[in-house]
């Protein structure tokens, strides 16, 4: 998918040349927040039950959880992906430098505020969690810098961390360093003062790496839709077939190796379960891999076999609307969540029963959240597209 010749963003497009919207980019973003929300509904219903858990799990609750694997990878690399392709749309190298640190501090900012009003449902500010939201704007600004690497050598940078940082898996930093090492590599608590508590559970290393090879996807992007069609297809099937492979040679690629358990099914549970704190290289490809084979799915399906809007339908355009507006979803489903959690635990109280639903009330939540974001999604895009220019802090949503 990355063995292309270089194209870089051309400042002096016109508006007649600049490349349109990609639809089957959002559609596939769509799918990401989507499956997003049901993670995070079983994160917030599940009572702490752990579905990584090979000793204690079931099938049911494994899977519901591990398909949500594919959120982070895909969203920052489609990160990446989305900055080339502001870039072919009159946007000059500086210009798409400046907005990827802007974004940055913007999501940073986000991630210490809002969405840890979102998790935590409290304002004092003893504990600060950092996850994917910061780890995004950490990475944004990163590439504002690596952009202007030739694209062999982003591509080739990018591609060492993801291999070689599990090499560095059994490296055990302490002292005045242990900070850095977490914000590069290891995931974990921070106490850096009496009064405050700081969870870094999202690293930098690899996902700048992975919101590098999302702007490097770019240029595939823009080719033909036969052409990207096929290099999706041949690198999607690759990355799956190389981490079937190397899993199950269970040597390098992944801190947690697989063994055989009681059954058939939790054996494949074991094997599947790769590590995403930090994601190890076997996660990026069990994860990126069959994403792109799903994009060539949507892509095509958009196409309509020829058809142009004949593959479309409704369940598209929602989830298109979703991937047009993935960072007001990704707010306003933790708060619309939290706030039903809370008010769980009080009618739980209040009835005497267990905190902990069952995984069919967990998807029965799931379902009427992204339901009713739908309206609402669809009221913020049409304000966004009219109100920007008014309040130009709509472009960072």
């Amino acid at each position: 998918m990355l063995w292309c010749p270089p194209v870089s963003p051309d400042p002096s497009a016109t508006t007649a040349t600049r490349a349109p919207r990609n639809r089957s980019i959002d559609v596939l973003r769509g799918v990401v927040m989507v499956i997003m929300a049901l993670d995070h509904a079983y994160e917030m219903f599940g009572g702490g039950r752990d579905a990584f858990d090979v000793a204690t799990t079931s099938p049911a609750h494994f899977y519901t959880r591990w398909i949500s694997n594919i959120c982070a990878p895909v969203f920052v690399a489609l990160a990446g992906t989305a900055m080339f392709l502001a870039g072919t749309r009159g946007k000059s190298l500086a210009d798409v430098s400046a907005f990827l640190v802007k974004r940055g501090l913007w999501l940073i900012l986000l991630e210490v505020t809002v969405v840890r009003f979102g998790w935590l449902f409290e304002l004092r500010y003893h504990f600060v969690i950092l996850q994917i939201m910061w780890v995004i704007g950490c990475s944004m600004i990163c590439l504002a810098g690596l952009v202007r690497l030739p694209r062999t050598a982003l591509v080739a940078v990018s591609l060492a961390l993801i291999v070689g940082h599990n090499a560095l898996d059994g490296v055990t930093v302490t002292g005045a360093l242990a900070p850095l090492w977490a914000f590069l590599h290891a995931p974990g608590e921070l106490h850096p003062t009496s009064w405050l508590s700081v969870g870094l559970y999202y690293p930098l290393v690899p996902w700048v790496a992975v919101i590098s090879l999302g702007y490097a996807l770019g240029p595939v992007v823009l080719r033909s839709a036969p052409e990207r069609r096929a290099l999706y297809v041949r690198a999607g099937a690759a990355l799956t077939a190389l981490f079937l492979v190397l899993r199950a040679i269970n040597v390098y690629g992944d801190p947690r190796p697989w063994s055989p358990q009681g059954s058939l099914a939790m054996t494949v549970v074991s094997f599947l379960r790769c590590e995403k704190y930090p994601p190890s290289m076997l996660f990026l490809m069990m994860t990126i891999g069959p994403a792109l084979l799903l994009l060539a799915a949507i892509d095509r399906r958009e196409e309509g076999t020829g058809g142009g809007a004949r593959g479309r339908d409704r369940a598209f355009d929602a989830l298109a609307l979703f991937g047009r507006t993935p960072l007001f979803f990704y707010v306003v489903h933790l708060l619309v969540l939290r706030t039903a959690t809370a008010a769980y635990s009080v009618l739980a109280r209040v009835m005497h029963t267990e905190r902990v639903v069952s995984l069919v009330l967990i998807y029965a939540m799931w379902l009427v959240v992204v339901v009713a974001l739908y309206p609402v999604c669809v009221r913020f895009a049409r304000f966004k597209a009219e109100r920007t220019k008014d309040f130009p802090i709509l472009a960072y949503m």
